[in-house]
């Protein structure tokens, strides 16, 4: 499991409901009614993000490894 870093902002005081973005995967963004919306949103975000550019490298290159790293 990674661990990843949300910024929550409240959305605008007429509109209400909060918007996010992920620190580590810049273009990804949330939003809903709630925090837990927003968070759930952003989170779908970032795993298409990751799933998509994971395909886009594999493909690019057939001969290329993937392996696991930790920070």
């Amino acid at each position: 499991m990674r661990q990843l870093t949300a910024i929550v902002h409240p959305g605008e005081p007429e509109e209400g409901g909060f918007w996010a973005t992920c620190l580590e995967m810049p273009g990804a963004n949330g939003q809903g009614e709630t925090k837990e919306e927003c968070l759930a949103d952003l989170k779908a975000a970032v795993k298409l993000m990751l799933e998509t550019e994971r395909e886009l490298a594999l493909k690019a290159d057939p001969a290329a490894e993937e392996v696991s790293i930790a920070l």
